[in-house]
């Protein structure tokens, strides 16, 4: 068979790259079809890469931890003979540099003698020595990032003796040069001299940034500086609701749901968003048109070791309690346990975020790309409270709704965020909106 080069496919909407997590293949095996050689993660959840094709794997093109644009090179593969059993590369003449890529060293050595330059071919004393310089340093095998932190903190690479398999220069040994203050020091470039100073000491940490917290960043900044946000509160009595979720609870028929607070919120915004449509709804500059959507995609922000995910329960307002309940419960264990597929993180209309769970009572979130509202949920407090002409401890909870102003008036946004308060001191009005 030919070469095949297996590239990176599109794994989701609006998804234009993806990091390489790990390899689960290697130079000259061989790969059934469908069987799974990589794990990537994307801007959006961990994927594993099947292959679309079966034989022998001739070259991996990326090395883990590497980011890849989608449509990039990852493997080839050839038929069931080893790579190097293919016809040899033409070898450089004598005159000729051989070209060596940084951070994968020098190709290796044939076994033949080298051949030796005449006397008229050799060139002058210093430029002898920058062509060695240059061939130490290309030699000396690191990842990128590694490289980088070493360049950044001034320390020469290619003297420092790795301490990884075959030599491999490690991040701990760049840190161990740094820490002891008197490692081997690279000449600063001009460019270097001219960069701002950045505070450091013992104990620093450079945390690589995932796909995700990438992701997360850009569509911040994105959603901070394209949208006029606005956010109000409301600090209501949630007493009664959090009698009712306790009766739930001990229902024979809902004894296997997990019912919350923030189950009940969600299932009254679904609601009362059909009420109020521009809360719902995208403001879409290109096509000068505002697009109200005909159903709730409900997003739930969840905090996960990898970072901020907000998985979307599609068609929430059709769902009554028990099902939404488990649907929500359903994409915040696939969102811990980086299980859900890329469908499951976009489309979202609104969301929800629920700061309480951190002993938080308020805050004020950023909408979500693509989103007129969100809304945030506080800590569930007893508190002293007028209650029926009396002061009263009560369970008392502040919602934050942040809107963008361009879509959603203050009038919309006040009845809304007072409607749903209104049913969290008072669960019976949801028979209006069921």
């Amino acid at each position: 068979m030919t070469d095949q080069t297996f590239k990176l496919p599109d794994l989701g909407e609006g998804l234009t790259e993806s990091e390489v997590l790990n390899w689960k293949i290697k130079v000259g095996e061989h790969v059934a079809l469908n069987q799974v050689i990589a794990e990537v993660e994307t801007a959006k959840a961990v994927v594993e890469l099947p292959s679309p094709y079966a034989g022998v794997v001739q070259q991996i093109h990326a090395a883990q931890g590497q980011v890849v644009q989608v449509g990039g090179p990852l493997v080839t593969f050839g038929d069931d003979e080893p790579a190097r059993g293919k016809d040899p590369e033409p070898q450089p003449s004598a005159g000729e540099r051989t070209p060596t890529l940084v951070g994968y060293g020098a190709p290796a050595a044939t076994g033949a003698r080298p051949q030796r330059k005449s006397r008229s071919a050799r060139t002058s004393g210093a430029a002898v020595a920058e062509r060695h310089e240059e061939q130490r340093r290309a030699v000396t095998r690191c990842t990128p990032p590694v490289r980088k932190l070493a360049r950044d903190h001034g320390v020469d690479i290619s003297m420092l003796t790795g301490s990884g398999e075959d030599g491999l220069v490690l991040r701990r040994d760049v840190q161990q040069a740094i820490d002891a203050g008197n490692g081997p020091r690279a000449t600063a470039s001009p460019a270097a001299l001219d960069a701002p100073v950045r505070p450091g000491g013992l104990g620093d940490r450079h945390v690589k940034i995932t796909a995700v917290r990438r992701a997360t960043a850009k569509a911040m900044v994105q959603s901070a500086f394209t949208a006029p946000h606005a956010t109000e509160f409301l600090t209501v009595d949630v007493t009664e609701s959090m009698a009712l979720v306790e009766r739930l609870r001990s229902h024979p028929l809902l004894k296997d749901i997990k019912l919350n607070i923030t189950t009940l919120a969600a299932l009254v915004v679904t609601r009362l968003l059909r009420t109020y449509p521009a809360l719902n709804s995208m403001w879409d500059e290109k096509a000068d048109e505002i697009i109200e959507f005909g159903s709730v995609n409900l997003g739930m922000a969840v905090a996960t070791d990898r970072g901020l995910l907000v998985p979307v329960v599609k068609n929430a307002q059709d769902l009554p309690l028990p099902q939404l309940a488990t649907a929500l419960s359903g994409i915040i264990v696939q969102g811990r346990a980086g299980t859900l597929a890329p469908a499951q993180l976009s489309g979202g209309t609104f969301s929800i975020t629920n700061v309480g769970v951190f002993g938080v009572d308020a805050g004020t979130p950023i909408l979500p790309p693509g989103q007129a509202g969100i809304l945030a949920l506080g800590q569930v407090k007893r508190r002293p409270w007028e209650y029926q002409g009396e002061v009263a401890l009560r369970h008392t909870m502040t919602l934050a709704l942040s809107f963008d102003h361009r879509v959603v008036d203050g009038k919309e946004a006040s009845e809304f965020l007072a409607g749903v308060g209104s049913v969290l001191e008072d669960p019976g009005l949801m028979n209006i909106f069921i």
